[in-house]
């Protein structure tokens, strides 16, 4: 047999097994947590599920969650919908006042954010029944988002845990009477371009690869400068002046799809992790960039690749961080857009969000659930 079919078989042979064991291991996981959520008790509380009507299948998914509701006896259950100037935070204002004690956002990252944004602090739950492109907060949490029942049955049963809540704050805003919440990644430069600039369409046919379609149109873009400061836990300070970046960024939250922005990142610790990226020597900076997030994803550590010779990629954490720019430029907080700034503040709201999961770091007595937050 000739060696280049004996290596085209071989070739063929591993992607089967490949193939075989990742829908296998997907099957299995999909079976302990059927088994978890079926040992799962009921809260038969006030719901009130925040929909985003623009979503596909929005409409589909309203009718299945009425009827998933009626079939398990939920009767307070309310459906609100979000609007071009009623956002999930208002949506979700709206719905405590009318007395919902688990809040659920049916929706993608934009959703879940505004709708956690209103309830940080409140002691109520957030649910989260993920219909959007990335549902990078959901996959975080362990919750599915391609099982609209195990979603339900997450966000209506017993088993949440205490989350961090990010807020960028527009110090140049006069307008805003609050921080922007965030629950996975906050930015200023490239980043939010890259979002700003990723087509809705592209986005809709390919998902979150269309950032990366977007981010090559943006690669030689220009640079930003100005005065960081970073306060740590302890209360000290930092402050850098005169910085050069590509890209500035705050994380409570740094797993993506396949990558690790943000290896030591955790939505529970009280502090966001600070990524200060930048490149240079053209190609040459953005492939040795590529080489260190691969790195540290392999790695699992938070450090650059040996071989990286262009690219920076700088990382710390902190309670807070101030930034001075001296040009306005773009911001974004879990992937929506936000006015151009020159003066902005990153702070942290230590497990001031209740959030449904799958996985709860032990099982509540009877008593303890009794008392739990809702």
């Amino acid at each position: 047999m000739p060696m280049p079919l004996i290596v085209l078989i071989i070739a063929v042979a591993v992607i089967a097994v490949g193939t075989a064991a990742f829908f296998g291991y997907r099957a299995y996981k999909h079976r302990s947590l059927a088994e978890k959520l079926d040992k799962r008790d009921d809260d038969q509380v006030h719901y009130a599920f925040i929909v985003n009507p623009s979503k596909p299948q929005a409409k589909q998914r309203k009718e299945h969650i009425r009827e998933f509701c009626e079939a398990k006896h939920l009767t307070q259950v309310e459906f609100i919908e979000t609007q071009l100037d009623k956002d999930g935070r208002a949506c979700a204002l709206e719905a405590l006042d009318h007395g919902a004690d688990v809040v659920v956002a049916v929706g993608g990252d934009g959703t879940v954010r505004t709708v956690a944004s209103a309830l940080s602090g409140t002691g109520h739950a957030l649910g989260i029944v993920p219909i959007g492109t990335g549902n990078l907060f959901a996959r975080n949490m362990g919750i599915p988002v391609d099982d609209i029942d195990a979603a339900l049955t997450v966000a209506t049963s017993h088993g949440s845990r205490q989350v961090d809540v990010g807020r960028l704050t527009l110090l140049d805003d006069k307008t805003t009477d609050h921080g922007h919440a965030f629950l996975i990644i906050a930015g200023i430069g490239f980043d939010a371009v890259m979002i700003e600039d990723t087509d809705p369409e592209l986005k809709k046919n390919i998902s979150w690869l269309a950032y990366f379609v977007s981010g090559a149109k943006n690669l030689f873009a220009p640079k930003y400068k100005g005065d960081v400061t970073i306060t740590k836990a302890d209360g000290s300070t930092h402050t850098t002046h005169g910085l050069v970046f590509r890209t500035f960024m705050a994380g409570n939250c740094g797993q993506i799809p396949v990558f690790s922005l943000m290896p030591d990142a955790s939505y529970d610790d009280g502090l966001l992790d600070y990524e200060v990226i930048d490149t240079s020597g053209g190609l040459l900076g953005w492939c040795n960039l590529f080489g260190d997030v691969l790195h540290q994803t392999i790695t699992g550590k938070a450090q650059q690749s040996p071989l990286s010779t262009n690219s920076t990629v700088d990382q710390m954490q902190g309670v807070s961080a101030e930034i001075k720019l001296e040009k306005p430029v773009l911001a974004q907080v879990d992937g929506d857009m936000l006015p151009e700034t020159k003066h902005i503040r990153f702070t942290v709201e230590r497990k001031a969000l209740t959030v449904r999961v799958p996985e709860t770091p032990a099982e509540p007595s009877a008593l303890e659930r009794v008392a739990e937050q809702r």
